[in-house]
C-alpha cells in the first residue's frame, strides 16, 4: 500500500510521518512482529539510555484502519560529511551504549540487514544530531524473555556486526 507521507517500508510494516515530531510503523492485517513486544523492547531500551529511536505511545489510525507503534522523528545526515576523527567519537559513544543495552539484557539482532532483504547494510543505524542511534527493534530479543543461551548466541552476532560497522563507518 503507498502513503503519500510514507518514509519507508520493510519487509512487513511501512513508517510514515505522523508530523515534525512523531513517526508511526504501520501494523497491517497480520505482520510477523507483534506491536506490544515491539512496544515493550522499546520501552525497555529507552529506559537503560538513548541509543535506541524513543517510544512515544501506540495508537490506531481511522482512515487506513492500521495500528500504529508512534516514536520519535529522526532526521538522519550523511556521515561521509564529517571527518573520521569526528565519526570515531560518535562510534566510541555508540559502542558505550550498545555495551550498556547489551548488559542490561537488551540485544537488537539487526545492525546488518541480512541480504535478502532489501535497502542498504547497516540502515537501522542513523547518525542524527543527537549521534548515531538505533531504529527497528521488531526482531530484537530481551534476555529476560529468549533466556542466557540464545541471548549469548545472537550476542555473539551481533558483536561481529559491529566489527563489521565500524569498518565501514569510518573507512567509506
Amino acid at each position: 500500500m503507498k502513503y503519500a507521507n510514507r518514509l519507508s517500508s520493510g519487509a512487513n510494516n511501512a513508517v510514515i510521518a505522523l508530523s515534525e515530531k512523531e513517526v508511526a510503523k504501520l501494523f497491517l492485517e497480520d505482520t510477523r512482529s507483534d506491536i506490544g513486544s515491539e512496544a515493550e523492547k522499546m520501552k525497555f531500551a529507552n529506559n537503560v539510555n538513548g541509543l535506541v529511536v524513543k517510544f512515544i505511545r501506540l495508537d490506531f489510525h481511522e482512515e487506513i484502519q492500521a495500528e500504529m507503534l508512534v516514536m520519535e522523528r529522526l532526521k538522519p545526515m550523511d556521515f561521509r560529511a564529517y571527518e573520521v576523527g569526528v565519526r570515531e567519537l560518535w562510534l566510541d559513544v555508540f559502542e558505550d551504549e550498545l555495551k550498556q543495552l547489551h548488559a542490561a539484557g537488551f540485544v537488537h539482532r539487526d545492525l546488518r540487514r541480512p541480504s535478502g532483504i532489501g535497502g542498504l547494510y547497516y540502515d537501522n543505524i542513523l547518525l542524527t544530531d543527537q549521534g548515531l542511534r538505533l531504529i527497528d527493534v521488531g526482531i530484537s530479543a530481551l534476555k529476560s524473555q529468549v533466556g542466557d543461551k540464545i541471548f549469548e548466541k545472537y550476542l555473539e552476532t551481533e558483536k561481529a556486526e559491529i566489527d563489521a560497522f565500524k569498518d565501514y563507518f569510518l573507512n567509506r
